[in-house]
């Protein structure tokens, strides 16, 4: 019998919101499969081994997912890294793929769920909660109320048309893209605030759009909303 892939979410960086199965999971599971080239670097590894005893003596796979948009390197990696993990599901041992946040969402862990799914392995998903929740926590802000709606974009690609979209929006990653984010976000009267690095120890708290840097880290989220007067 095959072991299962299962993509498990860490949360955004506070290792006490990952949730207890999540924590059960990540025991019980013997192999952990790491986004990098080791656990120093991995967020998600960083935020599990504060919360998952003895999580540091599984051993590991290191699956290498390149920050491009090369859709051929892309594919690439996301085949040699699901090779990795299935010479270990092939033996009856199931695996556990850390990722940030929760795996539904913009997760590297998908490309490898697809994969192995189609070559006949189980798989899981075990939520976390997601970035933006945790990032409207500690703006200390509510996210939507009654019949308003929210739209989650990917700040990194094209925002132009959906940030015309009415309620609130959330950006996630906008990355070296956040001075032109900003700008747009200031042409259409919205209010924004953002959180860098949300739950770690580096976190930062932008409490207004005028306080928007030009640039920030990879872990950047915004949310904005229509201003007073009601764009």
């Amino acid at each position: 019998m095959n072991g299962t892939l299962y993509g498990v979410g860490v949360g955004p960086g506070d290792p006490e919101l990952l949730t207890l199965k999540a924590v059960r999971i990540l025991s019980e599971t013997a192999w952990l499969a790491i986004p990098g080239v080791d656990k120093e670097s991995c967020a998600a590894y960083q935020i599990a081994v504060q919360a998952v005893p003895r999580i540091q003596d599984k051993p590991c796979l290191y699956i290498q997912m390149p920050m491009t948009k090369d859709e051929a390197r892309l594919q690439a990696s996301h085949e040699a890294g699901c090779a990795q993990i299935e010479d270990v599901l092939s033996k009856g041992e199931s695996v556990c793929f850390l990722t940030l946040g929760d795996p539904a969402i913009y997760s590297t862990y998908l490309y490898l769920k697809k994969l192995a799914s189609s070559h006949g392995y189980p798989t899981e998903i075990i939520s976390g909660i997601p970035s933006f929740c945790a990032a409207a926590a500690a703006l200390n802000i509510g996210l939507v109320e009654r019949a308003e709606p929210m739209v989650i974009i990917p700040g990194a690609y094209p925002t132009e048309d959906v940030l015309d979209f009415p309620g609130t929006k959330v950006l996630m990653k906008s990355g070296k893209q956040l001075a032109k984010v900003r700008d747009q976000l200031k042409h259409r009267s919205l209010t924004a605030a953002m959180v860098e690095n949300c739950g770690l120890s580096t976190e930062k708290i932008y409490p207004a759009l005028k306080d928007i840097p030009d640039s920030a880290g990879y872990l950047s989220l915004i949310v904005a909303k229509p201003g007073e007067d009601g764009r």
